[in-house]
């Protein structure tokens, strides 16, 4: 898995975890989630397991990375801070999760809402949105679905890309845990599953979940930081034997969102 070090900060990114864009020495921009952030340490390992499982499985998700943060790079730059209830902190140095902008940020025009004309023009919208709903279902994703739409600025007129971000509420935040609901995990544009005729519509994805073997599993928590997972590091371990328990129940759920009072899947006969 990529280690990088990070060597400039670019600006402020939006997010109740408070990431900030840094430039990093292998040229690339990196959306960086402090250890120190205001949600929970665990939102960088549940970034970083999910992250390489929905690789794994196919989503097109940023590429996850271990940022190295010098001190010298938090002293020099003041707005390397977070706001902690009504107080301020200075970001931690160490080692950070990263994910890697898709692209450079002054040639490539990055937005979270496209209006339905240029969302149903999105570059393979239904297996993206299909897969990730499985991956929600399956990871227990306790936030609404986030993606992000970019295409370069000098391509006005063109198509967009998905990427699907912010996976620090998989597993339930901090306590790893499964609360699962029939409603968790819609996004809420409804266009996105127009394509939905019955179970099949989420291959290749539901396969591919549930015939994860464990050791592919087991790959995903490899060199993962033990400061990263709170209190009990050996409970990732669980997790992922969880996660094991869980690939068969993914179908089930699929069965139970669409019989939901929201009704998901309109085409779904």
């Amino acid at each position: 898995m990529l280690r990088i070090r990070a060597v400039e900060f670019v600006r402020r990114m939006r997010g109740a975890s408070q990431p900030h864009l840094l430039r990093c020495e292998d040229g690339g921009d990196y959306v960086v989630k402090f250890q120190n952030n205001p949600q929970h340490v665990r939102v960088l390992a549940n970034e970083m397991l999910a992250g390489r499982l929905a690789l794994l499985i196919g989503l097109p998700v940023p590429l996850p990375a271990f940022v190295e943060v010098s001190p010298e790079l938090i002293a020099g730059n003041p707005l390397l801070e977070l706001e902690i209830g009504s107080r301020r902190e200075r970001c931690a140095a160490g080692l950070q999760f990263g994910s890697r902008f898709p692209g450079i940020p002054s040639q490539t025009l990055v937005v979270d809402f496209l209006p339905d004309r240029l969302l149903r023009r999105v570059k393979d919208l239904a297996p993206t949105f299909l897969g990730a709903f499985v991956f929600d279902k399956w990871t227990c994703n306790c936030n609404g679905r986030q993606a992000i739409f970019y295409r370069s600025v000098d391509q006005e007129g063109s198509a967009y890309s998905a990427a699907l971000i912010d996976h620090g509420f998989c597993f339930n935040d901090g306590d790893w845990s499964f609360p699962d609901s029939p409603i968790r995990g819609i996004y809420p544009r409804r266009l996105v599953y127009e394509s939905v005729r019955g179970l099949q519509s989420f291959e290749p994805f539901l396969s591919r979940v549930e015939n994860l073997e464990t050791s592919e599993l087991e790959s995903c928590v490899h060199d993962i930081p033990a400061e990263w997972c709170g209190e009990q590091p050996p409970q990732l371990l669980r997790l992922i034997e969880r996660l094991y328990e869980r690939r068969r129940r993914v179908r089930q759920a699929l069965i139970d969102a669409r019989n939901s009072s929201l009704a998901p899947f309109p085409n779904w006969a």
